[in-house]
């Protein structure tokens, strides 16, 4: 029995041994990672950097005089010292000031992994996250045990160790003879519970999954990056300042959200820092506002603050959303949580209802639907989830009443947005009116942005992707001014004159000899020529279907209002499935929200939006956690046209979002709220443009 017990022991300690040495690997491959970040940032930075690090005092003349030109060049001591005009004392301080410099570099470097399949630093990082990620599934449920028998079995093993030897026996006093044998009993219990629970064969299983030769990370990777970046976290520190995890909170918030358990046995995903922020906040404060920006995750906080609450308590939890997320949210709930979700929508909503308040799983619902379910009087949810909650901003609408209604019977209420206002301050106040109405005066909101932020922060949360994402690859936006062929001036000349604003939005559009879709054809002959996936965002199906013509590569969708929700992920699964390059073609409206389309690095705008919440939400279904590309924005404007107009109504709606919707702290911030109605703004826009063209 002894001899077992010391075999198991054996078994043990390679078993723990395994995943010390995987968890060990991460760091020291992160490192490497990191090592040549900085070093490729010192080849670009000039030796003056140096005479900067010191304050002036080192001569760089010599090492100028030699041939070198950047820090990442600087040499060890003693090569310095070989280098005329450098003694044992400059050689020492050009060293220091260098060291400073790559120090300072190594701090500030925002950690990114390129999509760079011969970088072997990169591949064995991913090899080893990927390793753990396998080693840590092979060992689920062992963490305990295995962690009870290291204490355990060593113990009790030297106190019953004279019970292994007749000679040793007959020298053991009586005492020590009863302490052996009592030890023997209890490694003779923990050998039963072993084998009861086939500890043997599961240890076993581990060390084969650890002796499994590594593969190609890299395709897993750009499947899964955000996954990556999540487990690297736990590891190491991920470059984030603290203030941008807690979304510049004040004090007395950020205290009672740190002090905040977070119970993630329901859930099988791994938490960014500000996630874990995120989620907590929510259940603290229990009527919020979960403002990130497009792409940072809020469904994963909602689900998490949701997986803590079913260990406490099995309440009702209920997601209203527009139809174009349901599949979004039951794909999100079944690969992210171990809780059952129910869709309440179609001809057998009322059954649904009833099988989701006997049994007990995260019903979802839309906004319409929402309206014509028969819920009981006495309803007493434990959280109420509404996605997209800028669609309640308008008091008068039936869905606001109704949401607003059931926001009274919840315990939590959590609102996801990344555009909780769009035109004017007041839609912001609509949001905060259905969670605490004391918070809104009934006079209104005070029109000073700072005081305005300063009154919603008790229930306001909101981070940024370049804050929080350190490794979101660079988006650059590129405005595409086209002029208009001759053809195009008949058309958007005859399209002014009849007075309507859509249709002079798209004027420009369409037919041959198209100046815009000449340069369509470009764009995307080039993205195909590239390898690269497009998508192409337009308000209007006849622009789309034009575009269409012009596709240089496979095309998928089009993607538009009419298409069910399980179908529209149908398009992009397949979309983001295809080898090669694609074109994925959408409306703004309905591709813009709820999916995730980071297989595309390239997104096309055919026209300017008239809400900049509208372009933002398209361009982060891309430009999102988890891709791994740098990303192209290209919008197709003409010159002399509308679009000029509303490109300038664009720029002054974003100052409005950044003064009082960005940011969740108090910072100092001054422009004023433009308050005009998407009836006053489309009749002001069409007048000013029949006025320039007449003239």
């Amino acid at each position: 029995m002894i001899r077992a017990a010391k075999a198991l022991a054996r078994q043990v300690t390679d078993a723990t041994g395994v995943l010390q040495r995987a968890r060990a690997d991460i760091p020291a491959r992160h490192g490497d990672v990191l090592d040549g970040l900085v070093a490729a940032a010192l080849s670009g930075l000039p030796l003056e950097t140096l005479r900067a690090a010191s304050q002036g005092r080192l001569n760089l003349s010599p090492l100028l005089s030699a041939g070198y030109t950047a820090v990442g060049q600087l040499p060890d001591e003693a090569a310095l010292t070989r280098i005329p005009g450098i003694g044992t004392a400059s050689a020492r301080a050009l060293r220091a000031a260098g060291d400073a410099v790559r120090a300072g570099l190594a701090e500030e470097t925002r950690f990114r992994i390129d999509l760079d399949p011969s970088n072997a630093a990169a591949t064995a990082l991913l090899q080893a996250l990927d390793r753990y990620d396998l080693l840590r599934r092979e060992s689920s449920g062992l963490g305990e045990p295995l962690a009870d028998l290291v204490l355990r079995l060593p113990a009790e093993l030297a106190t019953a160790r004279p019970a292994a030897n007749p000679v040793r026996w007959l020298f053991t006093g009586g005492q020590h003879r009863e302490a052996a044998l009592a030890a023997a009993d209890r490694l003779a219990a923990l050998l039963g519970q072993a084998e009861e629970s086939r500890l043997a064969e599961r240890i076993e299983r581990l060390r084969q999954a650890a002796r499994r030769p590594p593969g190609d990370p890299w395709p897993d990777f750009q499947a899964r990056a955000a996954d990556y970046y999540a487990l690297l976290s736990e590891f190491v520190a991920t470059g984030v300042p603290s203030d941008a995890v807690q979304g510049f909170l004040t004090d007395d918030v950020v205290a009672d959200v740190e002090a905040q358990p977070l119970d993630g046995r329901l859930r099988h995903v791994d938490l960014r820092g500000y996630q874990s922020f995120g989620a907590r906040f929510a259940l603290v404060r229990r009527r919020v506002i979960l403002g990130d920006e497009m792409g940072l995750g809020k469904t994963i906080q909602a689900l998490a603050a949701t997986c803590h609450l079913r260990t406490l308590d099995g309440g009702p939890v209920l997601v209203v959303c527009p139809a174009s997320v349901m599949a979004n949210w039951e794909r999100e709930i079944e690969h992210r949580t171990l809780l059952p979700a129910l869709t309440l929508h179609g001809p057998d909503r009322q059954d649904e209802v009833t099988q989701w308040l006997a049994e007990g799983p995260i019903g979802i619902t839309t906004y319409d639907t929402l309206r014509r379910l028969e819920l009981p009087h006495d309803l007493r949810l434990t959280a109420l989830i509404v996605d997209e909650a800028h669609y309640v901003k308008n008091p008068d609408t039936a869905r606001s009443r109704t949401v607003r209604r059931l926001a009274g019977t919840a315990d939590h209420v959590w609102f996801l947005t990344g555009t909780p206002m769009e035109n004017a301050v007041d839609e912001f106040a609509q949001l905060i009116r259905h969670l605490q109405s004391d918070l809104v005066p009934p006079d209104g909101m005070p029109s000073g942005s700072v005081t305005f932020r300063r009154r919603v922060s008790p229930v306001y949360l909101r981070r940024n992707a370049e804050d929080v994402l350190v490794e979101l690859p660079p988006r650059q936006e590129i405005d595409e001014w086209v002029y208009l062929t001759p053809h195009d001036q008949t058309r958007y000349a005859a399209a002014v004159a009849t007075g309507n604003l859509m249709g002079i939005r798209r004027a420009g559009f369409g037919g041959p000899h198209c100046a815009k879709l000449d340069r369509l054809g470009e764009l995307l002959a080039e993205a195909a020529a590239s390898g690269l996936k497009v998508i192409v965002y337009s308000y209007f199906r006849d622009v789309l279907g034009w575009a269409g013509t012009v596709a240089a590569a496979p095309v998928f969708g089009p993607l538009t209002g009419d298409v069910p929700p399980t179908q529209r992920q149908q398009i992009v699964d397949a979309f983001t499935a295809h080898r090669g390059p694609a074109v994925l073609f959408a409306q703004i409206q309905a591709g813009g929200v709820g999916l995730n389309l980071q297989a595309a690095s390239v997104v096309v705008l055919c026209e300017p939006q008239l809400t900049p919440s509208s372009e933002e939400q398209a361009i982060a279904r891309a430009h999102r956690m988890g891709q791994v590309r740098p990303v192209q924005v290209h919008r197709l404007l003409a010159v002399d046209t509308i679009d000029e107009r509303i490109t300038d109504l664009l720029a002054g709606k974003r100052a409005d979002f950044d003064a009082y919707a960005r940011r969740s702290d108090l910072a100092e911030s001054s422009p004023a709220a433009v308050d005009v109605t998407f009836g006053d703004l489309g009749k002001q826009l069409v007048a000013e443009e029949q006025s320039r063209v007449l003239r």
